[in-house]
């Protein structure tokens, strides 16, 4: 067994090769891709599931029947406390926005109680003939330092800035291998996932593609039906 100081020698010695000859080792495996799966947060609470609902209801009805009983004098002090002239009613805002009635997909106002993703339509790397199809944003490996530099560059340059961006972790949630086929011309390449977040917006311009829709986790699979396996573990049971 090593000491542990040769091991680390020997350790660095190994990532000082790979950077210095990653574009070579690229070259020899085929292309690196780098796309990130951008998505915003729920915007509100998901509603409670019919079984939770029933299960809180019952919890809370077998309470009431042992609570402490008060006073009526003092339920009364306590149902006036908070009352005067700067009483505000809350009403709260609706859960289905216009762009849900219009099922308007370019929009981030929609499925306020779920997660949306962002999906570009256009030149993706590895399509066949070179034809237009949705994908996530990406970019292929070039000369960048590390793969989420190369990540953070496919997102900038479709919204023109990293501003209202929040990348999850500097490794890649996910990736998977494309193999050649035959109907293809383009290498077996590698393509890794990296999770991005929207922060602080509502609205973000969305250029360099044909179209773009957000889309939710289940609208997802309507585009990338031959990708299902991978996106069910990849973002279906990731909360």
């Amino acid at each position: 067994m090593l000491p542990r100081s040769l091991a680390s020698l020997r350790s660095l010695r190994c990532a000082r090769t790979f950077s210095s000859s990653r574009s070579a080792a690229a070259a020899e495996e085929g292309k690196i891709v780098a796309s990130v799966v951008f998505e915003r947060l729920p915007v509100v609470i998901p509603k409670i599931h019919p079984v939770v609902y029933a299960f809180q209801e019952f919890s809370f009805r077998w309470r009431q029947q042992y609570r402490r009983k008060y006073p009526d004098d003092v339920l009364r002090k306590a149902d006036a406390r908070g009352k005067g002239d700067y009483q505000i009613d809350y009403v709260p805002a609706p859960r289905i926005t216009e762009a849900d009635k219009a099922n308007d997909r370019k929009s981030l106002q929609r499925a306020l109680d779920n997660k949306l993703y962002l999906l570009l339509y256009g030149k993706s790397f590895g399509a066949p003939d070179g034809k237009s199809v949705w994908h996530f944003p990406e970019k292929v490996y070039e000369n960048e330092d590390t793969l989420r530099l190369c990540a953070e560059s496919a997102l900038n340059s479709v919204l023109g800035g990293l501003d209202n961006t929040y990348f999850v972790g500097n490794a890649p949630m996910a990736h998977m291998v494309a193999e050649q086929t035959e109907d293809s011309s383009v290498s077996p390449f590698k393509r890794f996932f990296f999770k991005s977040q929207v922060i602080g917006t509502t609205k973000l311009d969305i250029g360099k593609c044909e179209d773009h829709v957000w889309v939710t986790k289940d609208e997802l699979l309507e585009y990338f039906p031959e990708h299902k396996a991978l996106f069910d573990k990849m973002i279906i049971h990731i909360r």
